[in-house]
């Protein structure tokens, strides 16, 4: 389980890790937060980190979900010539090509 998603978590959002909140790895594989730079809430304990690891596994989940829709959807450019044609067609429903595209890709690769 990702320490990042655990955090996301824990704060109900996803932080600045790069300024906000910094991780690291000190070459063994298991992460801990090097800097706690948070406004909003104090620095969790690893009790509490690990007592969101199940909302934590669904935000991973849903992030490598997200990740195979974006390719499956393919480019804007195409996915706005669809849309064109389903306009000119007179398709701007389910049954235009564009709809189709999108809901088979969101069928197959369903968030939790």
């Amino acid at each position: 389980m990702s320490l990042s998603h655990k955090i996301t978590a824990y704060l109900g959002r996803t932080p600045d890790f790069k300024e906000e909140i910094k991780l690291q790895d000190d070459g063994d594989g298991v992460a801990y937060i090097a800097e706690w730079n948070a406004k909003d809430k104090v620095k969790p304990t690893n009790e509490q980190l690990n007592a969101l690891e199940s909302e934590a596994t669904k935000l991973e989940n849903n992030a490598k979900i997200f990740k195979t829709r974006k390719t499956n959807y393919g480019n804007w450019q195409d996915q706005l010539d669809k849309l064109y044609h389903d306009i000119d067609d007179g398709k701007l429903d389910k049954n235009g090509s564009w709809y189709k595209h999108i809901k088979a890709v969101k069928d197959a690769n369903a968030k939790e």
